[in-house]
């Protein structure tokens, strides 16, 4: 079942969701808009391995903006810290944004329950797209669980600004 506007909102202040910093002006009818932080990381490699780390570099965006290209991945991140030990956040990209030909997650949605951070978004754009800090980017919502819950203890937790893949951890013995 998916959590209204409204009850995010009361969740929020019961504590039982995080979203920080929090803005009643971003409340929707059932998800909350969550805005682009001011930094990127690009991978430096042409072909990226995985089974290595893969080095990025840091972009900061100013206020001028930035114009993402196509054809490469960008990884952003969410000014807000977000996340809940009781329900399971799905995010997903503002239809406005994707009109404009950007991808603000492609495949990662589903955030698991536990994990609060900000939370790292895969940005891939059809066409040349200037972006701005602090701008809406995306949604969430939030969905409540069935069953015993596991709290996610992996290798993103507490994350703050944009991670690069950590895939090549899951071959280590």
């Amino acid at each position: 079942m998916i959590l209204t506007g409204s009850e995010i909102e009361k969740r929020v202040k019961k504590g039982s969701i995080v979203i920080s910093p929090f803005s009643p002006k971003q409340i929707n009818p059932n998800s909350y808009d969550f805005r682009l932080g001011d930094a990127l990381k690009v991978y430096t490699n042409e072909v990226l391995d995985t089974k290595k780390y893969n080095p990025v570099e840091t972009i900061k965006i100013t206020e001028k903006g930035f114009v993402l290209e196509p054809d490469k991945i960008y990884l952003g991140h969410t000014v807000e810290t977000m996340g809940s030990k009781k329900y399971v956040p799905v995010i997903r990209g503002k239809s406005s944004i994707g009109r404009l030909g950007l991808f603000v997650h492609i495949t990662a949605d589903l955030i698991d329950v536990g994990s609060i951070n900000q939370w790292t978004l895969m940005l891939h754009a059809v066409q040349k797209i200037r972006v701005y800090p602090n701008m809406l980017i995306g949604q969430v919502t939030f969905w409540k669980t069935q069953g015993k819950i596991m709290l996610y203890d992996g290798k993103y937790q507490g994350s703050v600004g944009p991670m690069e893949s950590h895939v090549f951890k899951d071959f280590e013995e």
